[in-house]
């Protein structure tokens, strides 16, 4: 048997992989008797941040990552893809029915047991896939620390953005477009003049930060980073970033704006938009004052503010393999956010990984790394390079890959990104021994 310890994405992945390998599982997942600040709900695989798994293009990292899970038999990218809200170009979902639909399925796999008690202590025994989140702390946090010999494990913030009511947004300073028009008018967008967004950019720079207790430092992760350290930065950080006006033209004038915030469906319903970039940890009457300035969300209602939470993940260039395997004890395998991958899809790889690799060794068979030229493989191949000092977390870019042969050097972006992602797809398709 091999023991799963937490039910997020890529817990319930691993779990799922062992599964299908014909290997018994247990699951130790803490809620509903515990939860952590950035959980709402007792479904297994809640998403927390966003409800996007971001682009399906195969000229784009995630799209590739994606591509590759639905061919290894992802659950989560399965349930998606089922739970899946229109939102243009990407992959996003009803997160509700998404989480409930992911623990249906893990709760009526045969060969998974699952059960609700918190692990405190790497268990000492036995084939072990921890995969307790960025949110590990206390006596397990200790216990990993002490398992690995003595390495410390990292942190930083990690900020959620604000909800709105799909109906309390003021239409008449907003429209439905995607970028480049690229998929259907999913997102709604708020154009700003550029004497609006100075003004809102000034407020947003100045605006009063929450009190953030229990934290080590106050380092920001740059992939998730709070809209108001952003502000910070210069008037135009946010105009490049989670305001780009690029590519957006209302379809009624076919005119550009100064800068514009998107809002994207966070339910199927479409009666819930999230601020797409802007996560953030302002004091709750703070958000309100700020981005009630944006025209189209003067009278908006929000039905959730923005919080800000603690992410810790382990040094693991120094503790980790490319099989994401303890160094010291290959039996103990570690994945999700708490290895240094970021991002709902990456953490969901990364228990792919893991929870082939382990069912691998209970059957007594070869250790195997995925190929480097895939996603999959590039992503693993990062947390356990040691030239990665310092370590930070990283998102599935196509820099991780190994670049083309000379002899095919191409200069166009997106033909190199295709030939980057046939080349992953060909080597995964060779890979018959998963």
């Amino acid at each position: 048997m091999i023991t799963v310890v937490g039910a997020g994405l890529a817990g319930c992945e691993a779990a799922w992989q062992c599964a299908r390998r014909g290997v018994p599982v247990t699951l130790a997942e803490m809620k509903p008797r515990k939860r952590t600040p950035a959980h709402r709900t007792d479904h297994f695989a809640e998403l927390v941040c966003s409800n996007s798994l971001r682009g399906e293009r195969l000229e784009n990292a995630a799209g590739l990552l994606k591509e590759e899970l639905r061919r290894l038999g992802s659950l989560i990218l399965r349930e998606a893809e089922r739970n899946r809200v229109p939102a243009g170009g990407a992959l996003a979902v009803d997160r509700e029915a998404f989480s409930a639909a992911v623990t249906g399925a893990i709760r009526s796999h045969p060969l998974i047991t699952a059960e609700a008690r918190e692990v405190t202590r790497v268990p000492p025994a036995g084939q072990v896939i921890i995969a307790t989140g960025p949110l590990t702390g206390g006596a397990l946090a200790d216990s990993i620390k002490e398992f690995l010999g003595g390495g410390e494990a990292l942190s930083f913030y990690d900020a959620s953005a604000p909800l709105i009511a799909a109906g309390s947004v003021n239409m008449r300073y907003a429209y439905e477009s995607a970028r480049y028009g690229r998929g259907s008018a999913d997102y709604i967008n708020c154009p700003m003049g550029k004497e609006e967004y100075l003004a809102f950019r000034e407020a947003l720079a100045g605006a009063k930060e929450a009190p953030v207790h229990g934290f080590e430092d106050s380092r920001v992760f740059e992939g998730c980073m709070p809209a108001e350290v952003m502000a910070r930065r210069g008037p135009d950080t946010l105009r490049f970033s989670a305001m780009r006006p690029v590519g957006l033209r209302d379809p009624a004038t076919g005119r550009g704006a100064y800068a514009v915030l998107q809002l994207r469906r966070d339910n199927a319903a479409g009666t819930v938009y999230n601020m797409v970039g802007f996560q953030t940890h302002l004091t709750f009457p703070e958000q309100k004052r700020v981005f009630s300035m944006i025209p189209a969300l003067r009278e908006a209602e929000f039905l959730q503010y923005g919080v800000m939470h603690r992410n810790s993940y382990i040094d693991a260039p120094r503790h980790l393999n490319d099989r994401y395997e303890a160094v010291r004890d290959p039996r103990v395998r570690f994945a999700g956010q708490i290895t240094g991958v970021e991002g709902y899809i990456e953490s969901t790889a990364s228990g792919l990984a893991a929870g082939i690799c382990a069912a691998r060794a209970f059957w007594g068979r070869t250790a195997a790394s995925f190929p480097r030229e895939t996603a999959v493989g590039a992503l693993a191949a990062y947390i356990a390079n040691p030239a990665n000092k310092p370590f930070h977390p990283a998102k599935i870019h196509f820099g991780l890959l190994p670049p083309l042969p000379e002899n095919e050097t191409v200069r166009d972006k997106q033909e190199r990104n295709r030939r980057l992602s046939a080349r992953a797809l060909k080597e995964l398709n060779e890979c018959i021994f998963w």
